[in-house]
């Protein structure tokens, strides 16, 4: 599921990484990305960091987080002294300075439409406010990401990791006006991304066939998975190809035995009969989480 890392010369461990090339890794990203300018695309250490630093670039106010969620965008907020509350639509955001939506969602698959999200960021950029899009599950889904339309009240989050299965490479972009951009780059510092994440990420950015074929497997893996969750009982309620999220009506029960197995899957406080199931690496863990749902 990964992408085959291309061999490094030594020398990306032994020197701190050149302008020459960064340029190179975020030429590549604007074309994976279908960013019109590099300018409008800042690199990081992981999108992690990207959630903790957006806050920081902002005086205290009132943040709406598109929700059920994952905990991550409002805790980052939070640290850093806005008031972050969960919304259940984008009209029910209000005045909020910053909205912030996972487009698609983490854990259900919603997807709003694009044209839907740009009104919402020129709304808010009218106001001065800003709409932050994390579009860490939008690679591989048949969805078209924002890159082609950024604009001043709008920054998009895609996932490096999530997309090529290399979440160690710590690799991580913000699409955003090129002030923008600016300032997380100035609160980021110099070299910021290790010599050989800008040469993994560089390869892998520009290999498009890679991708269009991990979008296509990873489509079946996700109708695999959903007819071994409607064998066992459950009922698949959403979620992307790298992820779904079912219904059990012994979930508490289930959640037990896979632990047990050494599976770990996401469960829900709020949902008690809801699951959340990743993508099995391989067939060993195919035939594992086969054996236990049986």
């Amino acid at each position: 599921m990964a992408y085959p890392c291309p061999p490094l010369d030594a020398s990306a461990f032994r020197r701190l990484p050149s302008s020459a090339d960064l340029a190179a890794l975020l030429a590549a990203a604007a074309g994976a990305y279908g960013v019109a300018d590099p300018s409008c695309i800042a690199a990081a250490p992981g999108t992690q960091i990207l959630i903790e630093t957006l806050p920081r670039l902002r005086p205290p106010g009132r943040v709406a987080i598109l929700g059920p969620t994952y905990a991550e965008h409002a805790a980052a907020w939070r640290r850093a002294g806005h008031a972050a509350v969960t919304v259940g639509s984008l009209e029910e955001a209000g005045d909020a300075d910053v909205v912030v939506v996972v487009n698609p969602n983490n854990p259900d698959g919603r997807i709003l439409p694009g044209e839907v999200l740009l009104a919402s960021a020129d709304r808010l950029a009218a106001r001065g406010g800003l709409l932050v899009v994390d579009e860490a599950f939008a690679d591989l889904e048949p969805v078209e990401g924002l890159g082609p339309h950024l604009r001043p009240g709008l920054v998009v989050l895609p996932s490096f990791g999530k997309t090529y299965g290399l979440a160690g490479i710590r690799l991580g972009f913000a699409l955003a006006s090129p002030d923008r951009v600016g300032r997380i780059g100035e609160a980021l510092g110099p070299w910021a991304v290790s010599g050989p994440a800008l040469a993994i990420g560089r390869a892998a950015l520009a290999d498009v066939a890679w991708r269009r074929a991990a979008a296509e497997a990873r489509g079946a893996d996700a109708a695999r998975l959903d007819r071994m969750i409607l064998r066992a009982g459950g009922t698949p309620v959403g979620g992307t190809c790298l992820f779904r999220t079912a219904v059990f009506p012994d979930a508490p029960a289930l959640y037990r035995r896979l632990g047990e197995a050494g599976i770990y899957v996401r469960r829900f406080t709020d949902a008690p009969t809801r699951l959340r199931f990743g993508l099995p690496a391989d067939r060993t863990e195919w035939c594992r989480l086969s054996r236990i749902l049986k």
